[in-house]
C-alpha cells in the first residue's frame, strides 16, 4: 500500500487546521501558504474531505474551513481512507462488492487480511490530535501496539533458523 500526495497532503491539510482551532474559518490561501501546497490542489482535497464529514466550509466573505468534529474524533484512517479510498494492500480486499473468484481457496488471503487489519489497526490507532501533538513536542507519540498472532506461532515468518 502506497500512500499517494493526496493522502500526505490532506494529512498535512487537516493537522493545520487543527492547530488554527478557535480562530474561525481558515481559507486554503493561508494553508497553502504554511504548507507550501497549491490552494487548487487543496479545493480537490477540500472537497473529499468535505464530502467524508471531516471538513465545513463555506464561500464568499469570512468564507473557509474548519474541523467538522473534534480532532481527537478523527482519526489518521479516516482522512486517509477519504482521499485514498481504501488501505487495502491487494486488489481482492479493496472492495467489498467485488468477489474474487479464488477468494475460498486462496492460500495467500489469510496472510493479505491480517496485513490489511494491520494497516487498518495503525492508522486508525492515531488521532488527527495525537499527530498535532507530535508535531508541537518534537516527539512522534506511538499508537496503541497492535497485536498479532501468527498462523504458526513456532515459525518466524518463514524464516529457517530464526
Amino acid at each position: 500500500m502506497l500512500v499517494s500526495t493526496k493522502g500526505r497532503y490532506a494529512l498535512r491539510m487537516m493537522i493545520d487546521l487543527a492547530r488554527q482551532k478557535g480562530e474561525g474559518r481558515v481559507s486554503l490561501r493561508e494553508i497553502g501558504s504554511r504548507q507550501g501546497i497549491s490552494p487548487k490542489y487543496l479545493e480537490q482535497l477540500a472537497r473529499l474531505l468535505c464530502g467524508a464529514g471531516l471538513l465545513e466550509g463555506s464561500r464568499g466573505q469570512g468564507g473557509g474551513y474548519v474541523l467538522a468534529r473534534s480532532a481527537r474524533d478523527i482519526t489518521a484512517g479516516d482522512i486517509l481512507r477519504a482521499t485514498e479510498g481504501t488501505m487495502a494492500p491487494v486488489a481482492c480486499l479493496a472492495r467489498e462488492d467485488t468477489q474474487c473468484p479464488r477468494s475460498f481457496a486462496c492460500e495467500t488471503n489469510p496472510f493479505w487480511r491480517g496485513l490489511d487489519d494491520a494497516i487498518n489497526g495503525y492508522v486508525d490507532s492515531y488521532t488527527l490530535q495525537d499527530l498535532v501533538d507530535a508535531q508541537t513536542s518534537d516527539e512522534v507519540v506511538p499508537g496503541p501496539c497492535l497485536s498479532y498472532t501468527p498462523l504458526h506461532p513456532t515459525s518466524s515468518h518463514g524464516k529457517a533458523g530464526a
